[in-house]
């Protein structure tokens, strides 16, 4: 190594810190280089100087943006035989058409349909619609059962939290409401499940704090607590082992 020339000029200082300076052909000098991002299980990994790319983040909680509607568009087109009347007591549908007249097989998977939408007025219209057909045509919902488990599907798999409320609720109307429907879900148990054992157990943890949700049924964990119940009430001897297999937390309320 050719030290350089020594001169007057320079006293004993400079002249170490002159030796200590890195060659011009080294590009790094002292600094380290980056490490390269590589994805995860491949040769790229094992070689030096290298940093594996993380999984991305999982988004099963994630709702789904919303989708147009048939109810939607029907209720636009005017094809409903309601509306929304406001009175002192407050909100309700007036039917321009006895109930009793009416074809549960189109009308009643359609307001199904519209459980997948969060705004009003069609919720309140959805709501309300399937509570006066369960109260008033409570004989004519069992016929339509295998119409309502693809739009109870589609409403639970937006996993947005106030739809699939809205959706448990109604759930529970047409169970609790007409003779034998609860058994006739039993069958399509694989299809309304697998959302409800993913948010069972999704409760905020508030710690001191009150959760007013609750009050409202609007805690998506306690409603499918409920839910669930009247399913493996209503649903006869193989509903809790239907359940069961599809959530493996859930406990029985009529065994236990």
């Amino acid at each position: 190594m050719l030290l350089p020339p020594c001169v007057p000029d320079q006293c004993g200082k400079d002249f170490r810190h002159s030796l200590k300076k890195p060659s011009p052909n080294y590009p790094y000098g002292y600094k380290t280089k980056k490490p390269r991002l590589v994805p995860a299980f491949t040769i790229q990994a094992m070689q030096r100087n290298t940093k594996v790319i993380p999984p991305p983040r999982c988004s099963v909680f994630d709702p789904n943006p919303p989708r147009p509607t048939l109810f939607r568009k029907c209720y636009q087109r005017g094809e409903f035989p309601v509306s929304i009347e406001f009175t002192i007591h407050g909100r309700r549908l007036a039917w321009k058409v006895p109930i009793e007249k009416l074809d549960f097989h189109h009308y009643l998977p359609m307001f199904f349909d519209g459980l997948s939408e969060g705004m009003y007025p069609y919720t309140f219209i959805v709501e309300q619609g399937i509570n006066d057909l369960v109260q008033k045509g409570s004989y004519k919902v069992l016929p339509t059962v295998p119409q309502l488990v693809i739009p109870i599907k589609r409403a639970l798999e937006t996993k947005r939290p106030t739809v699939i409320c809205h959706a448990l609720k109604c759930i529970q109307m047409i169970v609790t409401g007409c003779d034998k429907v609860g058994e006739a879900l039993v069958p399509y148990y694989r299809q309304i499940l697998p959302i409800l054992n993913l948010f069972k157990d999704r409760n905020r943890n508030l710690g001191a704090g009150i959760d007013h949700t609750t009050t409202r049924r609007e805690n998506v964990g306690d409603l499918i607590e409920e839910t669930l119940q009247i399913l493996e009430r209503y649903g006869g001897p193989d509903a809790f082992i239907n359940i069961k297999y599809m959530i493996p937390t859930y406990e029985s309320c009529v065994l236990n």
